[in-house]
């Protein structure tokens, strides 16, 4: 667990020639409120932050974005799109979008959609189509805090990693309360984290996830 800010932490790895080939990343990026900038620059960050993501990672492994829209002046913000551009940027070619749903099919929400976005990308890598899995979630699963990615997400993560990458190995630079790390290490991945917030760093450096305790109960040691 590094508590530092993750984009220099990111740009430190590209420096030494990125990532190893079994490290696969996988993240949340800030909205703009979190980081508290004008909106035109953080869309521009967002999406230099999601190239140097891409470029950080092995051309063999992959990295995947968790992401939820967000509703600004009455137009949604759709955050899956500028991952894309990031992506695109950094020469990676999008593996998988699958569609997680926060509310049942059918139930209006407000300010943020019913559902999330979860993206791989990779640079070499490529999928057997025989070995294709579900491209609609249909839970988030628990969530730690407000913007956690849900435990059932990360299962989901977590069980592509094992099946269908040699990535053993999960690095989330943006890591908040460190959700998608505990469940890293409940599939017997290695994990490593970093995040700016002294708080939320102490948190994931205790938070735990015991799938024999219902699939995603979490707690703090």
């Amino acid at each position: 667990m590094h508590q530092t800010d993750g984009v220099a932490w990111l740009a430190e790895v590209e420096a030494r020639g990125g990532l190893p080939d079994d490290h696969a990343l996988v993240t949340s990026l800030p909205d703009s409120s979190e980081l508290r900038l004008d909106f035109e620059i953080w869309q521009r960050w967002f999406r230099e932050t999601a190239a140097l993501a891409c470029r950080a990672t092995s051309s063999r492994a992959v990295t995947i974005f968790f992401q939820t829209d967000v509703k600004r002046e009455g137009v949604w913000v759709d955050k899956s799109f500028l991952i894309q551009l990031g992506a695109q940027q950094a020469g990676s070619h999008l593996l998988w979008h699958k569609i997680v749903c926060r509310a049942p099919a059918g139930i209006a929400t407000y300010g943020r959609p019913s559902y999330a976005h979860l993206v791989c990308f990779s640079r070499e890598l490529r999928l057997d189509p025989k070995q294709a899995s579900c491209d609609v979630l249909p839970r988030l699963g628990e969530m730690t805090w407000a913007r956690a990615m849900g435990f059932a997400a990360c299962e989901a993560t977590c069980q592509f990693l094992l099946a269908q990458t040699a990535c053993r190995s999960v690095v989330d630079p943006f890591c908040g309360v460190g959700s998608m790390l505990a469940v890293a290490n409940g599939y017997g991945l290695a994990a490593v984290g970093v995040e700016l917030s002294g708080k939320r760093a102490e948190r994931a450096r205790t938070l735990t996830w015991n799938a024999a305790r219902g699939g995603g109960d979490p707690s703090l040691g």
